[in-house]
């Protein structure tokens, strides 16, 4: 293993999963875990009668959602900025 690879264990929905990452992503792999355990807490506690499964594919579904919100936004600042550009060129050429 080198220097820059770190192993963990990260624990999602009460499960243990070892990971070797780089040492810089720590952080945001156990922000990300902690974020999900947060969210499968939230459906545990709102709908009892649904088991573990259930929970974890409601919260994939809901920060999946939230990807595609982001993804689609940052598409339209692209497309904002794109236009800009061709309306300072359109605007040189008419002047």
């Amino acid at each position: 293993m080198s220097e820059e690879q770190l192993s963990i264990k990260v624990q999602i929905a009460e499960r243990f999963y070892p990971l070797k990452i780089k040492k810089q992503d720590e952080e945001k792999i156990r922000k990300a875990a902690k974020l999900i355990n947060d969210k499968v807490l939230q459906y545990k506690q709102r709908y009892t009668d649904k088991d573990a499964q259930d929970f974890m594919a409601m919260a994939a579904l809901q920060f999946v959602i939230n990807l595609l919100d982001c993804q689609q936004q940052q598409n339209v600042v692209s497309l904002e900025k794109e236009l800009e550009v061709l309306n300072s060129e359109l605007d040189e050429l008419l002047n």
